[in-house]
């Protein structure tokens, strides 16, 4: 009797994580990965976000560009202070950063947050993969220490 009760319980609880594609899907985008240069450019994407009985066309975006070593560095533009929205390179006085103009919050080229600005922490990171020539954006990865 008591599996009985609890057999809906926990399947309620597992359900998301046994649904095929959930969690780790790679979203395409526009973006032709030979297209990227040392200069980050935004990208966004668009997916379809489902909460219960409601689908809905969410876009986002992501700061990309290649590092120094040629290597693909995806970032999320959400500012770590307060989630406000940043940009790259429309600060005058602090040419070549991201920049939150909500709280004048400033971040480098890669993602670290500028020392003496709002933001504790560095912006996110997207895993990504290159198929076909396009660039796909994965999840967001937290940085390693």
């Amino acid at each position: 009797m008591a599996a009985g009760m609890l057999m809906p319980m926990v399947r309620f609880a597992i359900d998301p994580v046994l649904k095929a594609g959930a969690g780790g899907d790679f979203i395409p985008t526009k973006q032709k990965v030979d297209d990227l240069t040392t200069e980050p450019v935004r990208v966004d994407f668009q997916y379809t976000q489902k909460d219960a009985w409601y689908e809905s066309e969410v876009t986002n975006t992501a700061w990309v560009y290649l590092d120094e070593a040629g290597e693909i560095v995806a970032l999320s533009p959400v500012c770590k202070h307060l989630g406000c929205v940043v940009d790259w390179n429309t600060d005058e006085a602090n040419p070549n950063k991201f920049f939150c103009p909500c709280h004048y919050g400033l971040y480098t080229k890669d993602g670290m947050n500028v020392a003496g600005t709002p933001p504790l922490g560095p912006l996110d990171l997207y895993d990504y993969k290159v198929k076909d020539g396009y660039l796909h954006i994965g999840q967001i990865k937290p940085w390693e220490a």
